[in-house]
């Protein structure tokens, strides 16, 4: 809030780190407790000027000057090197090697700056590449497509991470100025604009961040600060992230707080939190959680989660169904499940779920992970806590990403790879399940075309990222064909990157416009049957009750509310059988169902082949059935 009451229209957040516009000129701070000197590098080329920073007891470096106007070029000297780019720089000059320029935060006046955001519970995610999302792939040409995604029923927006990695196109995992919105996709004032954007037409946006390591091309600070890293724990991108230091905790607490205050941002997605090894008695994602829940009480700020161990610590709930932590973790057990049951890949972590059933699919609609403290044969080893006592909302599920589909040796999605009939089952478990539902760009209309992983590196680096690709494939049994090999895509090659952007003119034909259609029914549907029941949907309500590819899942969303989902995932009919008492179906309102005669085909206590149908109900189907 401004003075006098009035809703401010500009933001910034003021960071230990970085540099930023005072009275008489500009404040510059760099971290750097065991630099004999830091200068501050004002201007480029020849017609640089090396002004000396003060140091402090903590190891701070300090200027205040006013030799670098808004828009100016600097960067940091240090023990007289070369000078480097301000690892908190809001925009470069040219790219990762080039200078950093300072940036006036208050110079973009935000049309939507009374925006709040929206609960949780109306979450519909929509992952999105800004590189590959249009032909030009930049955010103002993002912004054209809005209208659509709210059309179809999406309420928010998750960007693949943006901050400034090395070379012209990547999937932004490499970052390296995690502060700098990449320049290529029109830097900090396009982010800005998409954002309200989005804003206006009542979508939220996500940012996906990497907090446990930096990108290898363009990351300057081992070269100045090893301090900023633990040397002697080590993680698959090289020494771990110093998290035991107060200043570099605070740069990536800070960063969180930068892109929610500063961009508006509606939440952040914490990439991989497995991988960030924090030797503290608080860990960084707690306490950062905390931060931001502190700094924003009056707008709906969202934190999701990947990570892998599938444990509920961070995603536990208030006794009064508060989110102290983080609202939503990225249930990958959902998607490997249902993936498996779709196409019968075995090979990988896939050896870990089952073809022929539908209960691990069942066990994650129903109570969260299908791994709870089980034996997982490819980690060989226990996996998971008990997840049953958490609401569905605690779960972000889908049936594809950016992961799951990049990261297949030729980026084919399960749209390809599975049945229609299959898929279009799974969509609707997706969509009208009571998680949190994502989907890949191009999934509401049905795309078909790979993405791939792709990347833009030159030199040894770019022939270590190839040679390292094709190897991690060689063991998979695809590649003992010689010409999958040959054929195979190379992710520095613009080529990969070119197949990998979304073909928006599939739209228009008959049956991509069939699918949009249908996941627009779908997303209307949840709209107005599960929103009103999702805000308060207490934990401990899951069942499932399983035959074969059949099953049914129910949850008690509100007392005496019973939410009943029927699926039949085999090409035979299923006989629900002689207990099934469709007397409790009386008086329900039926929300969805893939066949027309769905619902006539329940009350007469059978189902046909692939096929889906949602209930809202005041009984517990399986509660008959399973006496």
């Amino acid at each position: 809030m401004a003075e006098g009451g009035q809703i401010a229209t500009r933001f910034s957040c003021q960071t230990s780190w970085g540099a930023r516009p005072v009275d008489g000129g500009a404040l510059f701070q760099l971290w750097a407790p065991h630099a004999a000197t830091v200068e501050l590098a004002a201007g480029e080329g020849d017609e640089t000027a090396f002004l000396a920073m003060d140091k402090d007891a903590e190891g701070w470096w300090r200027l205040k000057t006013d030799a670098v106007p808004v828009g100016g070029a600097y960067g940091f000297r240090v023990d007289g090197g070369k000078p480097v780019p301000d690892p908190a720089s809001r925009e470069q000059t040219f790219d990762v090697h080039s200078r950093s320029r300072l940036v006036d935060p208050h110079a973009y006046e935000w049309r939507t700056s009374a925006w709040r955001g929206r609960p949780w519970h109306e979450t519909v995610f929509y992952e999105m590449h800004v590189g590959t999302f249009t032909d030009e792939g930049t955010f103002d040409s993002a912004i054209e497509r809005l209208d659509h995604l709210k059309a179809t029923g999406i309420t928010a927006i998750e960007l693949l991470p943006v901050a400034e990695f090395g070379g012209r196109r990547g999937w932004g995992y490499d970052g390296v100025l995690l502060y700098c919105p990449h320049g290529v996709y029109g830097g900090h004032r396009g982010l800005k604009r998409l954002v309200d954007a989005a804003h206006e037409r009542g979508l939220m946006v996500f940012l996906d961040v990497v907090y446990n390591h930096f990108g290898p091309d363009g990351n300057y600070i081992p070269s100045y600060l090893p301090d900023f890293f633990q040397s002697e724990i080590h993680t698959p991108w090289g020494p771990a992230i110093a998290y035991d230091e107060p200043a570099v905790r605070d740069f990536m607490i800070e960063n969180a707080l930068y892109w929610l205050e500063e961009y508006r941002i509606d939440g952040l997605r914490l990439d991989a939190i497995d991988s960030i090894h924090d030797t503290t008695d608080t860990p960084l994602v707690e306490e950062l959680a905390k931060r931001v829940r502190a700094a924003f009480p009056d707008r709906h700020v969202h934190l999701t989660t990947e990570d892998e161990r599938n444990i509920t610590r961070f995603i536990e709930r208030g006794a009064d169904g508060s989110v102290p932590v983080i609202s939503g973790e990225w249930n990958d057990d959902f998607h490997h499940a249902a993936h498996v049951l779709a196409t019968n890949d075995r090979e990988g972590y896939y050896i870990d779920y089952e073809f022929d059933t539908v209960e691990q699919i069942a066990t994650a609609l129903a109570t969260g992970f299908v791994y709870q403290g089980e034996h997982s044969p490819h980690r060989d080893r226990d996996v998971g806590e008990t997840s049953d006592h958490l609401p569905p909302t605690a779960f972000v599920n889908f049936l594809q990403n950016h992961d799951q589909i990049g990261n297949r040796a030729f980026g084919d999605r399960l749209r390809s790879l599975s049945s229609a009939r299959a898929f279009d089952c799974l969509q609707a478990l997706l969509l009208l399940g009571p998680q949190i539902p994502l989907m890949f760009q191009g999934d509401e209309f049905g795309d078909c075309n790979s993405f791939c992983f792709f990347t833009d590196f030159d030199g040894e680096l770019g022939a270590a990222v190839s040679r390292g690709r094709k190897a991690e494939f060689a063991k998979f049994s695809a590649f003992e064909d010689p010409h999958a090999q040959e054929v195979f895509p190379d992710p520095n090659a613009e080529s990969t990157f070119l197949t990998s952007r979304l073909e928006w003119s599939l739209k228009e034909r008959p049956v991509n416009r069939r699918r949009l259609q249908v996941t627009q029914q779908l997303l209307e549907a949840r709209r107005d049957h599960l929103f009103p029941l999702l805000a308060d949907a207490p934990g401990g309500t899951g069942k499932a009750l399983v035959d074969g590819r059949a099953m049914i899942v129910s949850w008690e969303l509100a007392p005496g509310r019973f939410y009943h989902c029927f699926a039949n995932l085999d090409d035979a009919p299923w006989d629900i059988g002689e207990d099934f008492d469709p007397s409790l179906l009386e008086g329900a309102t039926e929300v969805f169902a893939n066949h027309g005669g769905t619902f006539d085909d329940l009350r007469e206590g059978r189902m046909r082949g692939f096929s889906v149908g949602f209930m809202l109900g005041r009984h517990d189907v399986i509660e008959g059935l399973a006496e």
